[in-house]
């Protein structure tokens, strides 16, 4: 009954961070360049009561024997990094990433790089390219005052049409950057990750050449979140909690008639 009771704990506490995982999927599902997050479980270790192969008799061995779990545990939650779907902004200063890659910001205090998907850039008090929240995008782009128009090549080529001249000017070279394990890279929140020694070093690249994803101005990638499967999840979750609970109830149930036996 105790391994009942133990077995049925862990497995409430697995789908307690299962939905956990999910729920933050929900709330993300309208964030830019949001990659959903996946929990993987393992089952815990087993009390082997008898050994598959033990010998029965002089002739005959058990197939099977006799190993009992005792539970599951979170073994790890997982970004995936599949693309999201692109949505047509109007502004040209958003940019999409078609594939593998991110754009790389600069911390304006500490000056490390963080990486992320998300492209929607403005220009600051200087015409500087930056974030949202203020990070410099890296290599730095700088948009000329007199620019009356600006576009992003698929290459990362930025150009700006300047009202003086007839002919656009380049003013600028949008560089990404890949990971041999994305999976691995630490998740700092605003839409923003950094480099683990998981992850591996960020290597430099061209948009849309050797791997790389070529861009997209004026559009944004959405969510890869999936509203009718997170939900299906959620339901899935708590069930699973609800039948686990119920396991709490039985073995409880049994210990109470063990206690009243005279």
């Amino acid at each position: 009954m105790l391994r009942a009771l133990h077995s049925a704990a862990t497995g409430m506490d697995a789908q307690q961070t299962y939905i956990d995982v999910t729920s933050n999927n929900l709330a993300n599902v309208n964030t830019t360049g949001y990659k959903k997050v996946r929990a993987n479980f393992q089952d815990l270790i087993y009390q082997v009561q008898q050994t598959p192969g033990t010998s029965t008799n002089a002739v005959n061995e058990m197939p099977s024997g006799i190993q009992i779990g005792l539970g599951v545990r979170t073994a790890s939650t997982q970004k995936e990094f599949t693309t999201g779907t692109f949505k047509p902004t109007g502004n040209q200063l958003d940019v999409a990433i078609q594939g593998d890659g991110f754009f790389q910001l600069v911390e304006p205090n500490s000056g490390l790089i963080h990486y992320t998907r998300d492209g929607a850039f403005h220009s600051d008090e200087n015409g500087q390219l930056v974030s949202a929240e203020g990070y410099l995008l890296d290599p730095n782009i700088t948009v000329p005052a007199e620019a009356v128009s600006v576009n992003v090549g698929a290459d990362g080529t930025v150009t700006a049409q300047l009202s003086a001249q007839a002919d656009p000017i380049q003013i600028g070279q949008i560089q990404t950057v890949n990971f041999v394990n994305p999976g691995g890279l630490i998740a700092v929140g605003g839409n923003r990750f950094m480099q683990s020694g998981s992850s591996g070093p960020p290597l430099a690249g061209i948009p849309g050449q050797n791997g790389f994803g070529g861009l997209q101005g004026g559009f944004l990638e959405t969510s890869n979140v999936k509203v009718v499967e997170e939900m299906i999840n959620l339901i899935s979750a708590q069930r699973a909690f609800e039948f686990n609970s119920k396991a709490v109830q039985a073995a409880d149930g049994m210990l109470r008639t063990l206690s009243q036996m005279r």
